[in-house]
């Protein structure tokens, strides 16, 4: 390689390592080129960029970018996963564990998580968490079941009201309550109404009873009559 090769590859892996807050180193000796493309493609699909580097260049580019934690991690043959700002750790940590497991030659060293330096058991156990799209499902039920059992408490005394309020409309069109007193309306002695106007709403007619003794007064008086004018014709004669 060029000495202006080089130094290209040096200044590109410094700006990654100055950009990547997470990243894993992994000893690729073992695998094949059709291994290490499919894990490519893999860790790609969640956001990392796997690189195979010399290891005299990634030192230089780590005294560059100030990552003295990596240049522990820097023995034999280095491949490292670069984590993109959108890139999930806990699925690119697991893709690398499959493929150690699966291949029994890809070896973990080890790694930087958000500027953190850890070792290979750490990234062993971050690859058993679950992934952040099962994360945010967890997180979203845990919220959802809360506000589930606050609608319940809301809803429930509001059944309970409909419920009697039900009960009590149909007492009430079946007659079960007790009829309420009917209107007593002002008899003859008592005082007209007075309406809005001023004026006094006008008095009921006579009952029907009162009528008919009317009537009855009426007729003794005309028998009366009738009969006192014969005993004045005779008192003539």
């Amino acid at each position: 390689m060029k000495k202006e090769d080089k130094e290209k590859v040096v200044a590109e892996l410094a700006e990654r390592l100055r950009t990547s807050e997470t990243l894993i180193v992994a000893d690729y000796r073992g695998l094949t080129m059709p291994q290490i493309d499919e894990l490519r493609g893999k860790l790609l699909e969640h956001g990392a960029r796997f690189a195979v580097v010399k290891n005299t260049l990634t030192r230089r580019a780590a005294e560059i970018a100030g990552a003295d934690a990596l240049l522990a991690l820097l023995e034999g043959p280095t491949a490292i996963a670069f984590l993109e700002a959108n890139g999930d750790p806990v699925a690119v940590a697991k893709a690398l564990a499959d493929t150690a497991r699966t291949t029994r030659v890809l070896t973990i060293r080890g790694g930087i998580l958000e500027g953190r330096p850890i070792e290979g058991a750490a990234v062993e156990e971050l690859a058993k968490l679950p992934s952040a799209d099962v994360l945010r499902a967890q997180v979203l039920g845990a919220i959802a079941s809360p506000l589930t059992a606050i609608v319940g408490l809301f809803t429930a005394p509001l059944q309970d009201l409909y419920g009697l309020l039900d009960a009590r409309i149909e007492q009430l069109g079946g007659g079960g309550a007790e009829a309420e007193p009917p209107v007593r309306e002002s008899g003859p002695g008592d005082g007209a109404p007075v309406e809005p106007g001023g004026s006094p709403a006008p008095t009921e007619a006579p009952t029907s009873e009162a009528a008919t003794d009317t009537e009855a007064q009426a007729e003794e008086t005309q028998t009366e009559e009738a009969t006192e004018e014969p005993e004045t014709a005779e008192e003539e004669q």
